[in-house]
Order: C-alpha cells, then structure tokens, then sequence
C-alpha cells in the first residue's frame, strides 16, 4: 500500500498541513502512522476523510457535526434520519443566514441612497450610522 505524507494529503484535500495536524490532535481522524523516518504516512482511507471533512467544512458544518456524521456513517444499515436531521438543521442555519444578510443588504442601500456628497461633517452615511436603530426602525424591516 502507497503511503501519502503530510503535504501530498494536504494538497490532494486542499486542507492545509496545520489543519490536518489539529484534526489529528482533537481526534477527528485518527493519528496517522509514522515512518522509520518519523514523518506522517497517510493512507488512501485517511485521504478519503480528509475529502469528507474538507466539503462537510466547505457547507459550513462545525466540527462536532461532522464527528457526528463521520460517526453515523459507520453505521451504514441504520436509519439515516439523524444525518437529515443535522443537514436540514444546517440547511435552516443557511437560510436564516440569507434572511439576515438581505435585510442587511436593505439597511446599507437605504444608508447608501441618502448619500448628497459633500463634506463628511455633513455626511448622512455617518448620520444613519450614528443614528440608534430602534429609534429609526431600521432593525425591524424583515
């Protein structure tokens, strides 16, 4: 079997080499063997993975998510409705997210279409960002 070092796993998973090194260290994957040299040898299962970790963390799970998924996985003849559990409540995460971003998004083309130009002791950008929102409405628009 073809042994992958640190920096070849790295670059196959796009995780970098301290990030492989902390997921050893809280045991999200398992130590990886050494050589006579002493150096990290990978094998094709820990490049899978690290390939999992890397889209589970591309999706946004948190590490605790993606133990537990890593867990369930194992358990193939079970029933998967923990895993949709996990994904739909990340996919909520996600969208409650969008909500908040576009309301945010409203807030600063308000703030931005009051701009007149000018001095900035005039300005209504500062204005509008001084300004407390509760008093103007501004966090209530969803």
């Amino acid at each position: 079997m073809r042994h992958l070092s640190i920096g070849q796993i790295a670059n196959a998973t796009r995780v970098k080499v301290v990030t492989i090194r902390y997921y050893e260290r809280i045991g999200l994957v398992p130590k990886a063997r050494r050589t006579t040299g002493n150096y990290r040898a990978y094998t094709t299962e820990d490049l899978c993975k690290l390939q999992f970790i890397r889209r589970c963390r591309d999706l946004g799970f948190t590490l605790d998510q993606i133990r537990e998924l890593m867990r369930l996985s194992l358990q193939g003849s079970e029933d998967c409705s923990a895993i949709y559990r996990i994904t739909a409540r990340r996919l909520a995460d996600i969208e409650d997210k969008i909500l908040d971003l576009r309301r945010l998004a409203r807030q600063l083309r308000r703030i931005t279409k009051a701009c007149e130009g000018g001095a900035i002791s005039d300005c209504r950008i500062i204005e509008a960002l001084t300004r407390s929102d509760a008093s103007h409405g501004g966090s209530s628009a969803r």
